[in-house]
């Protein structure tokens, strides 16, 4: 219950409405406050390599950035729309307040500031059906509490998968507006619309003598005219940290998109894809890591993300990049055209960042699952392991493709990881799935069953048709090395993932010596 009559007052005005409306501002702060960390990328990446064996758990967590970052931002629009639903009551509240059908202390409370040297508690100071609300509107907190609206609409709606995939500079430029929301949200408190008793003030009211005398106000020491104030903007408090870390964070990738990139060589590949082998001084890798690429010629402000492709042990760093769009598209236009020219376009580079095959040497088992292109986090670790003779002691990979021509580009590689008989064949076991065939592949298929290497591949495993038996291959996978900690590594769609994971819990047993496995998912 409030013991003060200007409090009073204030509920009186807004019932609930102030209620909603603090606790979703609070709310909205918080969001703010957390929503620049996890796209803070050196930051995650620093964390990451900062965990040990020990902290398998937090690497995980941390490989969900990205999921984490659009949670918050869900929840940063429910809590706008609750704020705006709640604070569009309280205007119209206020506005009724000014009407002559009000009750007597909010016609008091409205009237207040109407004279010379009084401040005021509505901000509506009159009462016109037409206009009376713009009277909040056009002011400070409610130019910019629409101008962040608007902001933030536009930056959700570019944000669906349908945007990104089908016009992602779209979705680039208008998520970068989150510099107009941060500015806009910290101008808008500056308004005051939701204003306060001062304290100097209240300690001058006898609050009994108040509440009974409405007509003495101003008139007797007992209760002189109250003055109000809005409320100190807050919420620069919540936000100057981590935007102060992001802005650390833009210029050091800045510094990093100015060092020299030097591209030794482009290959071009079948099914329209590049590999760009490069160099660059400091550069330092572990499998499984990408970079960011940017090219001033295409688009000087896009940085698009790409899985390194080489091992750490060689003396470049490569990624393969295949035509899936207008960026790509023109990246492979770009650079399969200048092929030995000496002017060949500058690339930047910002990297390289851990991933969850980064983790695939720190189990003594693992099982990579890649699907289509998604073979690519995957090419790093293979061909990392011709280098390297410790863990793991085995390597179960399987790629699922729907057709051949996923196979050319990517099928030197596994070829060079088999002939190693030596070293790395004994330790990858190779498991090739194609889910889709036209009649002529399958004649032809038929007719070379026989063949010492597979058809479709080279390899001397067999190509498998159709999909894998999960369920049975898991089986398989436990039996082969009971009472080991088991990495699952997948990068693959959504369906694929929620098997996966299935099977990962399903297949391991509870008991401490048992067999486990541990589900790891490429997120970028």
């Amino acid at each position: 219950i409030m013991n003060l009559i200007i409090n009073e007052g204030v509920s009186v005005f807004m019932v609930s409405g102030l209620a909603f409306a603090r606790a979703s501002a609070t709310c909205v702060n918080l969001n703010c406050m957390v929503i620049l960390l996890p796209v803070s990328r050196n930051l995650v990446s620093l964390l990451r390599g900062s965990c040990t064996c020990r902290c398998r758990v937090l690497r995980k967590q941390l490989d969900k950035n990205i999921t984490f970052h659009r949670v918050v931002g869900y929840l940063l629009v429910f809590h706008s729309v609750v704020h705006v639903i709640a604070h569009l009551s309280n205007i119209e509240r206020y506005h009724e307040s000014q009407s002559t059908e009000a009750g007597e202390l909010l016609l008091k409370l409205s009237s207040l500031g109407d004279r010379l040297n009084e401040s005021f508690l509505n901000p509506i100071r009159t009462y016109n059906t037409v206009s009376g609300q713009w009277q909040v509107l056009v002011n400070v907190s409610g130019l910019s509490g629409l101008v962040i609206t608007l902001v933030l609409a536009l930056m959700v709606t570019s944000s669906t998968e349908f945007i990104r995939r089908s016009s992602y500079e779209v979705f680039w430029f208008t998520h970068h507006f989150f510099v107009v929301f941060l500015v806009g949200l910290v101008i808008h408190g500056i308004g005051g619309i939701v204003r306060g008793q001062t304290a100097e003030s209240l300690l001058m009211h006898n609050v009994s003598y108040c509440r009974e005398h409405l007509d003495e106000w101003g008139d007797v020491d007992q209760c002189p005219l109250p003055h109000f104030r809005g409320s100190d903007p807050a919420s620069w408090k919540w936000i100057i940290a981590p935007s102060l870390l992001y802005i650390c964070e833009r210029i050091l990738r800045f510094t990093r998109s100015l060092q020299p990139v030097a591209i030794t060589k482009v290959v071009t590949h079948p099914s329209n894809v590049v590999e760009l082998q490069m160099t660059k001084t400091g550069f330092r890798m572990e499998p499984g890591q990408y970079v960011y690429l940017q090219c001033p010629a295409i688009a000087p402000l896009e940085w698009h993300p790409f899985t390194l492709t080489s091992a750490p042990e060689e003396d470049h760093f490569s990624v393969h990049v295949r035509v899936a769009g207008d960026w790509t598209a023109a990246l492979y236009a770009t650079y399969t055209g200048h092929q030995g020219d000496s002017r060949i376009p500058h690339l930047a580079v910002d990297g390289p960042f851990g991933s969850a095959s980064r983790d695939v040497f720190r189990y003594e088992v693992s099982v990579c699952i890649a699907a289509g292109i998604g073979v690519t986090p995957f090419a790093s670790v293979l061909k990392s392991l011709q280098y390297k003779s410790s863990n793991p002691r085995k390597l179960y990979f399987f790629w699922i493709c729907r057709d051949t021509t996923a196979f050319e580009w990517f099928r030197d590689l596994l070829l060079s990881l088999e002939g190693d008989t030596t070293g790395t064949g004994r330790l990858v076991s190779f498991h090739i799935y194609l889910t889709s065939w036209d009649d002529a592949q399958a004649r032809h298929i038929t007719l070379h069953r026989d063949s010492q290497r597979d058809v479709v591949t080279g390899f001397r495993e067999k190509t498998f048709f159709g999909r894998p038996n999960w369920d049975q291959e898991f089986r398989s996978i436990a039996d082969s090395h009971p009472g080991s900690n088991i990495g699952v590594f997948l990068c693959g769609p959504k369906a694929i993932s929620k098997v996966i994971r299935k099977m990962c819990s399903t297949h391991s047993t509870s008991t401490l010596r048992g067999v486990h496995f541990h589900f790891n998912k490429e997120r970028f």
